[in-house]
């Protein structure tokens, strides 16, 4: 069963979000059957990268806050990360447009590395600071999962995958998307926001519940142990 999620990189909820999903995923015993697509979003396609500003000055310009305010806001979001143990180190965010970080995430999932580039990519922005829309980062970032270096940096030098991007957010629109992070299981259910853990939970086993219904075909992976038979063989 396919869950889809779309985020964007820089966005605080959608990597608590991830966090809670995996943590209700590490607790169904089906686990093994769900594949996990990530989507692209932005949440601000226009933002123009700029290492020379920090995440207060730009929340506090973007929603028309203070600069104290949006340091409350950012130290209240960095609280619940650590809650599922994220360590956010917004104060060292870098200012970056995440449109390349989503070809990364693209060209990743051609080469079946999706779920490790998602994680990267989060953990460089929020915890290492780190600009996802530098060519040598990301070049770097793809390294250290074992993407081949040559072939990203002719992919992102070459505009791959930038189509691949606008179809995923075209998409998330026409779906009715407003926001990020959202769960799509299995085109039936979807959750808004990082839910707590137990709404991922109830979902997942309902969606799969519906899935497994649905695809009878599909063998279950047996494990053989002692067992009785109708016959009355034991």
């Amino acid at each position: 069963m396919k869950i889809e999620v779309w985020s964007d990189i820089m966005c605080p909820w959608c990597y608590i979000g991830k966090r809670r999903l995996e943590q209700a995923l590490a607790h169904f015993p089906e686990a093994g059957r769900i594949e996990i697509e990530w989507k692209s979003f932005q949440l601000n396609p226009e933002l123009k990268s700029d290492p020379s500003r920090d995440i207060p000055d730009y929340l506090s310009q973007k929603m028309g806050v203070s600069r104290e305010q949006a340091i409350q806001m950012n130290q209240q979001v960095s609280r619940i990360a650590a809650g599922v143990d994220l360590t956010y180190h917004l104060d060292q965010a870098v200012l970056a447009n995440t449109f390349n970080a989503h070809r990364l995430l693209h060209f990743a999932k051609s080469q079946g590395k999706q779920n490790e580039a998602k994680e990267r990519l989060m953990r460089a922005f929020f915890t290492e600071g780190k600009n996802v829309d530098d060519p040598a980062v990301l070049l770097e970032l793809g390294a250290e999962i074992g993407l081949d270096k040559t072939a990203l940096q002719q992919a992102l030098e070459n505009g791959t995958f930038a189509d691949d991007v606008r179809a995923d957010v075209r998409e998330a629109h026409q779906l009715g998307v407003r926001g990020v992070p959202f769960f799509v299981f299995d085109r039936k259910y979807g959750i808004s926001g990082a839910q707590e853990t137990a709404v991922f939970q109830n979902t997942l086993e309902k969606a799969f519940a519906e899935w497994r219904e649905a695809h009878p075909e599909i063998s279950l992976e047996m494990t053989e142990g002692q067992a009785c038979t109708p016959d009355g063989e034991c």
